[in-house]
């Protein structure tokens, strides 16, 4: 496995593989299972993987948690190995922005809503690493994983939009053996919250078990509501149902709908959610 830093150095080790598919993992380090999902799928599925590994500025509002974001890039690398991934790229900031441009993507109507909400900017910031990233990497296909759900629906749908040529893979969410969503944040979870934070997986289940029997989205959304605020001292930052991808009010139109929750804890914030296809209800 090659490792660099530098953009030059990973245009040229990407123009030598042109001709191979190639699988880009885009991370933020910390690698856990989760990633390990996207690694192994990347794997598989092309000749050459590649795994970005940027705490990404960015995506980052100015009272967020970027100067704790927990990062072990040795770690990281004995995972990526040990996963078989080809090419880290582990730039720096100044690497990623040497200068302002001035030029901003915006998304606009689907950063507004769940996550987005509440962080504001920080889509747009995904989208800017990731389009440098497809630029830089041209790869065949993108690995997401659907805890992020709101992200991966941008991505798709910015794909989609502006006709980049890659495909987007969607990725099961990882769990602990008690539910709980793989996540870099749950390192700042306290030994009480850790062990409450089960029941935002279960709250979920328990939202989407309603719906499947009522089709009543604010009665399913009040059970999930209830169950978080009644086993935790968490801080629910939403609770929605949302149509999937475009993340838009319920309609008998839906082909899929998106049960979503966020969570605040004293130094973390959790986000899960459970996809459900409308089709096989």
């Amino acid at each position: 496995m090659q490792t660099v830093q530098t953009i030059d150095e990973l245009k040229q080790i990407i123009e030598a593989n042109k001709n191979k598919t190639i699988g880009l993992v885009p991370t933020m380090g910390y690698l856990h299972e989760g990633h390990q999902a996207l690694l192994n799928r990347a794997r598989k599925e092309n000749d050459f993987v590649v795994a970005s590994i940027f705490v990404n500025p960015a995506q980052f509002g100015p009272n967020e948690d970027l100067d704790r974001y927990p990062r072990d890039i040795e770690r990281d690398l004995k995972i990526a190995t040990e996963a078989g991934v080809d090419l880290i790229f582990n730039p720096t900031p100044e690497e990623m922005y040497p200068f302002e441009s001035g030029i901003t993507i915006q998304v606009g109507e689907l950063s507004t809503k769940l996550c987005g909400e509440s962080r504001p900017g920080h889509f747009d910031g995904v989208l800017k690493v990731i389009t440098k990233l497809f630029n830089l990497v041209q790869p065949t296909k993108v690995y997401f994983g659907q805890k992020d759900a709101q992200q991966l629906a941008i991505v798709e749908t910015f794909v989609h939009a502006y006709n980049f040529p890659v495909q987007v893979v969607r990725v099961q969410t990882v769990r602990e053996a008690d539910g709980l969503a793989k996540s870099s944040r749950n390192v700042f979870l306290s030994e009480v919250e850790r062990a409450e934070a089960i029941h935002i997986y279960k709250a979920l289940t328990l939202a989407t078990e309603n719906w499947k029997q009522t089709k009543n989205v604010d009665e399913a959304i009040a059970v999930g509501k209830a169950h978080i605020e009644e086993h935790t001292s968490g801080k629910i930052d939403y609770f929605e149902v949302v149509t999937y991808p475009l993340l838009q009010q319920v309609s008998e139109h839906a082909d899929q709908l998106l049960f979503a929750t966020a969570v605040f804890y004293e130094k973390a914030r959790l986000i899960d959610n459970i996809l459900v296809d409308i089709k096989e209800v």
